[in-house]
Order: structure tokens, then C-alpha cells, then sequence
């Protein structure tokens, strides 16, 4: 007690000006950002719908540094953490598709998708500096995004399929499956007659140039494309709904595009009301054996009335019944709901496309309107029946919210995906063959018991795919069914159409840091791309190689 030094009253002043000090300066010295984070891109923050995903190790992208996709600094090197919450673009949540076991279930059933949305927002992001957060990364719509050269369909089946198989490029142990549908190409001359009805976010979220202006110019290169048969519609939402256009003839074009040039952006969105309004309009011009389809422009960013995915989407369920279809098209950054956009048009039984330039437009309302507008099927399902002789392992790459029950392919009521005219759709399975060992197994090795059947031993056939679909004003579906021998091609000798999906696959793999990514690499994914793109008259391939060696 006698070296304790006891302080008086009279000290306390001193000490607490001294405190101030050292936290006024210590707060200046946070407040300073550091050479290496001035120089970063700025980022907007993302959102995620669920926490279920599960992903790889966050190294092998070349991202290093300790900083990650959202500008943050992740705790251990690589990607910063996904699970944070806050405002901003918001994006379903992937828990990537497991490799499974032939034996324990044969049966692999989805829905395709024909949408593309996820490749021009991913590009959007690459063109911008940043690395696309994980789940606005859907393999299949990157895939998809791109024309194959499949052949045209023969006689009444409104599409073909084409089945390959070829070594893997990323594991040299597996083998890649490419499952690929090219719908039936129709003269714009020969389409039914149309009934269009424009649903449009004017809401101040949409004041920037990337939204309302680019989204105006869009709908231009549409409506140009449409003539005398065809009507169209302005519906607008902001606060409040209205009809900015009563349901006009599309010869009327100056009178179509006046109205669309008089709207503005303000107020806040209440994008429940105007899908009600729309709907209401689309029925009220309903054209029998015609195109009847409501088409929404927006940024997704829904704040008022039905603000929850869950209603709207229910809403939108109910309307469909109608035969009016929904089609989505996404603009602008910072606020993009994603996720939400990609539940209304997968539950209209319509697409989705996001717009990031006025060349997107050209493709998606432009050079292919009559995939974006005329549908040649719906309810598309698929299912590939392994032969587990053949088989050990395979895995469904993409496609992750399309998984169906086995039942569900038989149920002609279970809702699936829509194909368009002249659209390609492709899907690629990661092979694991007879003897080889399945890593990251979905399913853990059973203890007690193994399963019966071992397949067919005496088949060549590797696997069956059976495809089920509807005419669009059926309600019975149809059967195809189509087997698969291996050939032992080399991916080398694959043809060009196996060669580039792989590479945008590989490609994906490597945006997500999948843990299925094995020896992937950036320099091999423009390689294989740069050698597989064919005739490529419009350049998207070639575009393709481009935007991968930006994201280096």
C-alpha cells in the first residue's frame, strides 16, 4: 500500500482531456483508408435468400490478399464472407449440386431453363472490376446464354436432342455428358398474332441511366420487330398503378413509343398492384390460339404492397392459369432483385433476361424475339436414367432451383420450364465411370446394407434420357426417350457444340470457387473456348473469350 499512488480530485480533469486525445486520434487514424483499399473498385453489397450453401475452400481464383468478392476482408484469405446481410442486390442462395451414387439413385429429374439473366449480370460485374458474388452465378444460364449448332427437329416434335459424351477437362478421371435440345425456328412471318402488355417500373429506384432510359430504348427494338396483328399495352407502377397505353395495334408505332418516351421515374414501387392491373388488361385483349403475355421491365425493386417473394410469387401462380405468360426483364445495379425477378418469370411460365447494354437488347428483344416471345413447349422435364454397370457417380451441373422429384416427371400437374422458338437448351453431367472414386459424395457410404440393383451389365448403353413436354395449349405431355453409349471420345475430338458449353461451365466453376472445379483454370477456359467457337456470325463467342481473360 505504501508505493500506490492515490489520485485527487484535481488530477481527474487532466486525465480525462488526455483520454479524449488519444481517442480523437486513434479514430482519425481508423478514418484513413489505406493505399490498397483506395485503389479497390467500389462494391455494392448483396444479399442472399437462404444459408444453405456450401462452397469450396475460397483459394484458387487469383483474388488473393485477404479480399474478397464484396470489397470486405475476408477472414482468411480469398472470398469475403456471402452470408452477410444488408441492402442491396439480392440473390438465391446455391448449394451446388452433389456428385451421386448410381446405384443409390439412378434417377436424375429437372426442369430446363431457358433463361439467361445470370451470364449479362455476371458480365456486367467483370466489365465493372468486381467479382460476381457466388450466387448470381448460375451455371446453366451461362451455358445456356450462347447458340449451339444443334440440328433443327423433324416432323411434329417442336424440338430435337442431341446427346454426347467426351473425356472431362477439368479431372481427367471423369467425363462430361452434354444433353442438348434446339427448339424449332419459326419465321416471324408465320407467329401467331400477339397481345403484349408492358408492365413498367417507373419508380425513383429507376432514375439512373442504366434503368428507365436503357430499358425505353429496349422495348424499341422490340416494338419494331412487331406489326399490324400484334397489340400493345403500357402498364406503369410506381406508389400507384396505371395504364399509361391503352392496348394498341403495333402499326401504331409512333403513337406506342410517344407514350413510352413520356414516362418518368418517381415515387416508390408497388409492383403487386401493376401485375394485377396488367393481368387484368392482358385478359381483357385476350387473342384466342394467339401470344398473350405481360412483359416486366424492372429493377425488382419491390417496396410497397406485396413486398415478399412468397405473395407475389403465389400471385403470379394464380394468374398463369389464365394462359397470359410472364416474362421478366432486369435492369440497372446497386438494388437488383434477383432473386425474386427469377421466381415471377419461372412461375408465369415465361423468361428471364437481364439487360445490361442496348447490344443485350438487340439480342434478347431483337434478333431473338421469337424465343423471348413464342413458346413451342412447356413443361419441359428431363430424366437420365444411369446405368450403374457403367456409372459409378454423376453430378448435374447447374440447374440447382430446377431439381425435381423422380415422381414429379410422370405428374403431368408438377409446373416446369418453358422452351421458345429457335432456342437452344443445354445441360452437362460430370460423369463418374465404373471404377473410379467419387469425391465429395452427397451421400456418406451405407453401414448395415448395399444397395440391390448393379445395373446392366451387358448394356453399352452408359445412360437413357427421357424427356416429357406439352404442347402450350395441351395439358397432356408427351414422351421422348433416348439412349447413350460411350464412344471413349477424347475432349479434343468432342464437337465444337460439348467443347464451348464445357468451357463456360469450367468457367462458372470457377467463378463459384467450386469445390468441383479440380484443375480449372482461367488460361484453359479460353483455350478450349477460343478453339470451339465455330462459325460465331454474331460474335458472342468471341465475346466470351474476351470477358474471360478480364476476369483473370
Amino acid at each position: 500500500m505504501k508505493n500506490r499512488k492515490i489520485l485527487n480530485r484535481k488530477q481527474f480533469p487532466k486525465l480525462q482531456i488526455i483520454a479524449i486525445l488519444i481517442v480523437s486520434t486513434l479514430l482519425a487514424s481508423c478514418s484513413q483508408p489505406s493505399s490498397r483499399s483506395a485503389n479497390m473498385p467500389s462494391s455494392p453489397s448483396y444479399t442472399t435468400t437462404t444459408n444453405t450453401s456450401s462452397m469450396g475452400d475460397g483459394s484458387g481464383l487469383g483474388r488473393g490478399n485477404g479480399t474478397g468478392t464484396f470489397g470486405k476482408s475476408a477472414p482468411n484469405g480469398g472470398f469475403a464472407p456471402e452470408e452477410e446481410k444488408s441492402k442491396g442486390e439480392r440473390y438465391a442462395e446455391i448449394d451446388e449440386n452433389p456428385f451421386l451414387e448410381s446405384s443409390r439413385a439412378p434417377l436424375s429429374t429437372f426442369s430446363i431453363d431457358v433463361d439467361t439473366a445470370s451470364y449479362s449480370n455476371v458480365r456486367r460485374f467483370i466489365n465493372d472490376g468486381q467479382t460476381p458474388p457466388r450466387d448470381a452465378v448460375r451455371i446453366e444460364e451461362l451455358i445456356n446464354y450462347f447458340e449451339y449448332d444443334y440440328p433443327q427437329p423433324v416432323g411434329d416434335v417442336p424440338f430435337s436432342v442431341t446427346n454426347e459424351i467426351a473425356a472431362c477437362p477439368w479431372n481427367s478421371k471423369h467425363k462430361i455428358v452434354s444433353i442438348g435440345l434446339q427448339g424449332k425456328k419459326i419465321s416471324l412471318d408465320n407467329v401467331p398474332p400477339s397481345n403484349l402488355v408492358f408492365l413498367l417500373d417507373v419508380s425513383g429506384s429507376m432514375n439512373a441511366p442504366d434503368k428507365l432510359p436503357l430499358l425505353k430504348a429496349s422495348l424499341k427494338t422490340l416494338i419494331n420487330q412487331l406489326s399490324a396483328k400484334d397489340r400493345i399495352a403500357i402498364v406503369t407502377y410506381a406508389g400507384n398503378s396505371g395504364l399509361a397505353l391503352p392496348s394498341t395495334t403495333a402499326d401504331r408505332k409512333a403513337d406506342i413509343i410517344n407514350a413510352l418516351d413520356n414516362l418518368n421515374a418517381g415515387g416508390s414501387t408497388n409492383g403487386g398492384q401493376g401485375i394485377q392491373l396488367a393481368y387484368k388488361v392482358a385478359q381483357d385483349n385476350f387473342i384466342a390460339d394467339g401470344n398473350n403475355r405481360v412483359i416486366l421491365a424492372t429493377d425488382g425493386d419491390f417496396n410497397l404492397g406485396l413486398t415478399s417473394d412468397n405473395e407475389l410469387v403465389s400471385l403470379i401462380e394464380n394468374k398463369r392459369k389464365s394462359n397470359v405468360f410472364l416474362s421478366v426483364i432486369g435492369f440497372g445495379t446497386g438494388n437488383t432483385n434477383d432473386s425474386m425477378m427469377e421466381k415471377l418469370a419461372d412461375k408465369g411460365n415465361g423468361n428471364y433476361a437481364y439487360i445490361d447494354t442496348i447490344d443485350e437488347a438487340r439480342k434478347a428483344l431483337g434478333s431473338q424475339v421469337a424465343g423471348t416471345l413464342y413458346t413451342i413447349a412447356k413443361d419441359v422435364k428431363i430424366q437420365v436414367e444411369f446405368n450403374p454397370a457403367k456409372v459409378n457417380g454423376y453430378r448435374l451441373i447447374g440447374y440447382e432451383n430446377r431439381i425435381l422429384a423422380a415422381k414429379d416427371f410422370n405428374d403431368d400437374k408438377k409446373d416446369a420450364g418453358e422452351i421458345g422458338a429457335g432456342i437452344s437448351v443445354t445441360a452437362l453431367y460430370e460423369i463418374v465411370p465404373k471404377g473410379e472414386t467419387i469425391d465429395n459424395k452427397g451421400v456418406d457410404d451405407l453401414k448395415y446394407s448395399q444397395p440391390k440393383s448393379m445395373g446392366d451389365a451387358n448394356s453399352r448403353e452408359l445412360l437413357t434420357v427421357k424427356l416429357r413436354y406439352k404442347e402450350p395449349k395441351e395439358s397432356e405431355s408427351k414422351l421422348l426417350s433416348i439412349g447413350l453409349t460411350d464412344t471413349n471420345k477424347s475432349f479434343e475430338s468432342a464437337s465444337d457444340n460439348l467443347r464451348f458449353a464445357s468451357s463456360v461451365a469450367e468457367f462458372g466453376l470457377l467463378l463459384r470457387d467450386s469445390r468441383y472445379k479440380g484443375t480449372a483454370s482461367f488460361n484453359q477456359v479460353a483455350q478450349i473456348a477460343n478453339s470451339s467457337k465455330g462459325s460465331d456470325l454474331k460474335g458472342y463467342r468471341a465475346d466470351f473469350v474476351e470477358l474471360v481473360g478480364k476476369a483473370k
